[in-house]
């Protein structure tokens, strides 16, 4: 059985190239500390090349954790959630629930990289629904709640948990508005 995080093909590309922009905005944390490795980049321009049809499901989920070992590279917060925004973002491809982890990872990261702002998390959050085409806030809205399904990436994991799951949260929520 396909797990209701999966979304159709047609779907997942449209909300890939959502989940790319919202990782590019946190790409200049990681890159600030690891300015030569180009995974996180990459990854980015893999989702949206995939939302444009110019890449297949299958190459890219072969793919998909490239980006996510640049994680291991960095050690601020900051740089380890910007190249996780990256990761999940390479990862539409394979499951459409990670555009919801790219935009939660991305928020996470401007809200490490700015303490003392405490609503830079969520101030993100405004602008990545207000960026969202009718066509992928639709498709985002096909998605299980966090934590009702467990096949895929909005189960009982890691982006359940803690700040991650507010985030992902308050993201679902706001996939009603507007």
């Amino acid at each position: 059985m396909v797990s209701a995080q999966s979304l159709s093909e047609t779907d997942r590309r449209r909300v890939a190239a959502w989940a790319a922009d919202c990782a590019e905005r946190v790409l200049p944390l990681f890159e600030a500390e690891a300015p030569d490795d180009d995974r996180p980049r990459d990854a980015i321009e893999r989702a949206r090349a995939f939302s444009r049809g110019e890449l297949d499901a299958a190459g890219e989920i072969r793919r998909r954790f490239v980006a996510g070992r640049a994680a291991h590279a960095v050690t601020s917060p900051r740089a380890v959630a910007a190249a996780s925004a990256c990761a999940q973002a390479a990862g539409v491809a394979h499951m459409g629930a990670h555009a919801l982890g790219a935009a939660a990872y991305a928020a996470s990261a401007l809200g490490l990289a700015a303490p003392d702002q405490p609503d830079a998390a969520e101030a993100e959050q405004r602008w990545q629904l207000a960026h969202l085409s009718p066509e992928a806030r639709a498709a985002l809205r096909r998605l299980p709640r966090l934590g009702e399904d467990t096949s895929g990436p909005l189960g009982p994991g890691l982006l359940a948990r803690g700040r991650l799951g507010e985030l992902i949260r308050a993201l679902q929520a706001g996939l009603g508005e507007g």
